[in-house]
């Protein structure tokens, strides 16, 4: 079938991370625990999962890094930009994710990722602040800064290309304005100092301009705009987003199509979570968790189609809690209420206690997309890449397509757009039948 050959890998490929903090340096750490042998890279498709090619007859289920000619761990280098100085090493001994005794022989590695000034400032993200950011300017100079920066790293590394994840804290909750609407409104919102305009869009804007590939891992309005939309495209860059699936939501997504596929009503569905690390100080300012409640209160609607379903889920009434914990830290808990109905109506319960570690389940994310974008990147794809919706709460969709939110649809687009990408066919059940498979072929 028709499909781009993918140019192949060479060099190194640069990670950047607007963002140092629990989830970023538990990325490069375990990249480097991993390169070390210290480590195993569970959680990452890219690495520990198998991908089927053709009929099972023909038993080829090669790992996805053989089967991808995506760049292997040892040829990852990073950079990142943070407020705060201190170094990788320094970050992650203070986010407390690693322990301390692991991170100790990688620390002469870790020392090496030292953040670049942040473009930032904290009436997008009250609840933070740090010496680390760029003199005052308008935002077309901060913006300017960093491409610079970009091109700086890269020659600093050696590298080929690069990736950009945000890994950096949820700002507060923004609407679309008029500069997002055209690439020339947009450039002029950059010089006029817009407030629409915020320190991700900057970021967003700086990638796309420099051809690196980019990614969003918060909630924030970013490069789902349509002037930074437009923009990808005239430049070549893919673009996916948003907001990490990591705990809670990642469950929603699991359980609600088992509910669906069951034909099980839902009369309601209540969910908390509590945790101390930045992002849950973070989340404690009302417009930064408006933010993050868009993303994760979206799902079940998505996925449970209620104008579809009616007499099953039209009355649903969901909730989403998020409180600040200190002494949990990075180990965040979410519980979860479930209220479900059966045969002739009789209710049960799920409750669902998800005691996980954030940036422990973000960081496998983050390597993935790095290396799904590079990999888009050199088969001439552009724009916003919706494979990727598997890794989001709040998949970045073309205008006028409707985000797919189950979680076990969304991984069979994942490993057939990486099959059409490579030269094989799709997988569908119609390939288990060869008679059938052959006549739908023919016609």
């Amino acid at each position: 079938m028709a499909h781009h050959a993918v140019t192949p890998h060479e060099g190194k490929l640069l990670v950047l991370t607007p963002g140092l903090g629990a989830v970023a340096t538990t990325f490069v750490a375990g990249v480097e625990m991993v390169r070390q042998g210290a480590g195993q890279p569970f959680g990452s498709l890219s690495q520990m999962q198998t991908i089927r090619l053709g009929a099972r007859s023909e038993n080829r289920t090669p790992l996805i890094r053989d089967f991808c000619d995506i760049a292997p761990l040892g040829d990852l280098e990073f950079g990142a930009w943070d407020v705060h100085a201190a170094d990788a090493y320094d970050a992650a001994l203070h986010a407390g994710v690693i322990d301390k005794h692991e991170l100790a022989p990688m620390e002469g590695f870790l020392r090496t990722v030292k953040p670049m000034e942040a473009a930032f400032d904290q009436q997008y993200v009250r609840r933070l602040d740090g010496p680390n950011v760029k003199p005052k300017g308008t935002k077309k100079e901060w913006a300017e800064a960093l491409r610079a920066d970009i091109r700086r790293r890269l020659d600093e590394t050696g590298a080929a290309r690069a990736v950009m994840v945000w890994c950096g804290s949820t700002e507060v909750y923004l609407r679309p304005a008029p500069c997002h609407e055209t690439v020339e409104a947009f450039e002029k919102g950059l010089a006029d100092d817009d407030p629409a305009i915020s320190p991700s869009q900057l970021y967003a804007y700086a990638a796309i301009m420099e051809g690196v590939p980019y990614a969003n891992g918060a909630p924030n309005l970013s490069a789902d705009v349509p002037a930074l939309e437009q923009l990808a495209e005239e430049k070549g860059v893919p673009l996916a987003g948003k907001d990490f699936k990591t705990g809670q939501t990642l469950m929603k997504t699991i359980l609600a199509p088992g509910m669906k596929a069951r034909m099980l009503g839902v009369n309601g569905w209540f969910s908390t979570n509590i945790l101390g690390n930045r992002d849950g100080e973070i989340l404690d300012d009302a417009d930064s968790f408006r933010a993050k409640e868009v993303t994760k209160t979206g799902v079940l609607d998505s996925i449970l189609q209620p104008d579809v379903y009616p007499d099953l889920y039209k009355d649903l009434y969901h909730k989403v809690r998020i409180n600040y914990y200190p002494p949990r830290g990075d180990e965040k808990e979410g519980w979860d209420n479930i209220d479900i109905f059966g045969w002739l109506g009789y209710k049960m319960q799920i409750k669902v206690d998800f005691l996980c570690r954030d940036s422990i389940l973000a960081a496998p994310i983050v390597l993935d997309l790095a290396l799904f974008l590079d990999l888009a990147s050199r088969a001439g794809r552009s724009g916003v890449q919706e494979w990727l919706s598997f890794y989001f709460k709040s998949p970045h969709v073309e205008v006028g397509h409707v985000p797919e939110h189950d979680l076990f649809i969304q991984h069979v687009r994942l490993k057939n757009t990486l099959r059409v990408m490579m030269g094989e066919e799709p997988l569908t059940h119609l390939s288990e039948n060869d008679e059938i498979y052959e006549n739908a072929d023919a016609s």
